[in-house]
């Protein structure tokens, strides 16, 4: 008989008078690795909250390892052994590995620590999963991924038995998730249990034993691998992708190859080691990172914060410095937090990266039209005279997106540009950068996971030990692994 981990029985939820989660049903079982797939965000961050943290529920009950924690009639407000593992590290930075693991732990008591004793005692559960982390090594010197391996050691020395990954497939290298799915299934022989929460059914078949398919707060169907069988609101915003990719592939067969734009010769830095390859005029190209350690510092490169030891730049055929330049543009990671500028108006936030601020622009008619004009391709121009702080998400990614319309630059890189976006605005988020295809601009997306970029891509470089590794067209892509997302388009 299967062993309980998880139940959540009729669960239903309430904050601030709305409805986030009605009568919700999950079970999740001893040693079982569950897959759970968002089409949309919305009561998914509640549903976290009830996993950690025993909130006041309107009706229903949870039961975690075969004991009742949580009821409508007797709310507990305390915390459950489950960890969550996401973007965001929980680890301290100024601390080493066994003192993350061992001494920020519920119920730790002691007063003096041997950090000796400590890191022989990690020794053994690190060897077991061949992780190659020190465990005397300083948080703050680790990579995102190691960072992640930490914290579900820590879930496991704790004794939490259920682990969730949200949405973490978007920042770890193809290598680095092999990697992780072995770990998970060694302990989930061990008797721990994983709800790993992806935008992408397709990252699922090969470690989950069964998918939940999750919408509007409720559970719309399970999948199992051998007959799954997608719910056709996933399949009809496939469908919105795939017919984005079939325009841009119809396009670019008729047009053949486009005029090359930009250059990048043999970069050198500490970390990039002879890295080349070009971009022509309205072509996608994906550089995609196997190893996770260069995208940081090849965006710092050619926005021009940092020199390189060695290497060529050109633009239109013409050898440029590196340095900043308004030619080329670098939208970075999480760019609706990162370049959104809340102490400056919407305008303002538009015209950031004009040649030159606009002189009496609401004195001038002709101007704000001409503004209005050029913002085209947005739905709500309605927007412009609010503040930037009451914008949504999707209207901030506009803004930013504008901002690089307005720019015009002859090339634009884009780190991660889907990461943290839910799947309504990942096909919005697509229909910009083909906004930005159409006009002419190249557009170069840094990658770890290739996700959803592939579905605009012309071409796509694999890049290894900080340097070119191997390099497909379009018509190359079905060599592809069959768990990379639209891979079939």
């Amino acid at each position: 008989m299967k062993k309980e981990i998880l139940r959540m029985d009729r669960v239903t939820y309430m904050k601030q008078g709305a409805v986030k989660l009605k009568n919700f049903n999950m079970a999740i079982y001893e040693g079982e690795i569950v897959g759970l797939v968002p089409m949309n965000n919305q009561g998914l961050d509640v549903l976290l909250q009830l996993l950690q943290k025993n909130l006041p529920l309107f009706h229903g009950y949870v039961y975690y390892r075969g004991q009742m924690v949580n009821s409508w009639g007797k709310p507990r407000q305390e915390w459950n052994r489950i960890s969550i593992i996401r973007n965001e590290s929980i680890l301290v930075e100024n601390m080493t590995v066994a003192e993350n693991v061992f001494l920020l732990r519920r119920g730790f008591k002691k007063w003096l620590v041997h950090k000796k004793v400590l890191n022989r005692q990690l020794t053994p559960f690190l060897e077991e999963i061949d992780a190659e982390i020190s465990a005397d090594a300083y948080v703050a010197k680790l990579t995102k991924f190691e960072k992640i391996v930490v914290e579900l050691l820590k879930a496991v020395v704790a004794g939490h038995y259920l682990i969730v990954f949200y949405d973490i497939s978007t920042f770890i290298s193809d290598k680095e998730r092999s990697y992780l799915y072995k770990v998970m299934q060694y302990y989930a022989a061990k008797g721990f249990s994983f709800l790993y929460i992806t935008s992408h059914y397709e990252e699922t078949e090969p470690i989950c034993g069964r998918t939940i398919m999750f919408s509007n707060g409720r559970i719309v169907k399970y999948l199992y691998p051998v007959n799954a069988k997608l719910d056709a609101r996933y399949l009809c915003q496939k469908a919105g992708f795939e017919k984005k990719v079939r325009e841009q592939a119809d396009k670019h067969g008729k047009e053949g190859k486009t005029r090359e734009v930009f250059a990048l010769e043999n970069l050198f830095t500490s970390r990039i080691r002879g890295l080349s390859f070009t971009v022509g005029e309205g072509e996608c190209l994906i550089l995609q990172d196997l190893d996770n350690k260069i995208l940081g510092e090849l965006a710092w490169v050619l926005s021009g914060e940092k020199k390189p030891e060695f290497g060529s730049m050109h633009l239109d055929g013409e050898e440029v410095r590196f340095q900043y330049d308004r030619r080329i543009a670098v939208l970075q990671e999480f760019p609706a937090e990162k370049m959104v500028f809340s102490h400056m108006s919407y305008l303002d936030n538009l015209c950031f990266t004009l040649d030159h601020r606009l002189q009496g622009v609401w004195r001038s008619r002709r101007m704000r039209e001409s503004i209005y004009r050029e913002c085209g391709m947005f739905e709500d121009s309605e927007v412009f005279p609010y503040s930037v702080e009451t914008l949504t998400q999707k209207q901030k990614y506009d803004l930013v997106y504008g901002r690089i319309f307005l720019q015009n630059p002859r090339v634009v890189f884009c780190m991660q540009p889907f990461n943290g976006a839910e799947t309504s605005l990942r096909i919005h988020i697509c229909e910009l950068l083909e906004k930005l295809l159409d006009r002419g601009i190249a557009v170069v997306i840094l990658a770890i996971s290739l996700a959803d970029s592939l579905a605009l891509a012309d071409r796509l470089i694999k890049i290894r030990h900080g340097k070119n590794y191997i390099e497909y067209n379009r018509e190359d892509f079905e060599g592809l692994p069959d768990s990379v997302p639209w891979k079939s388009l």
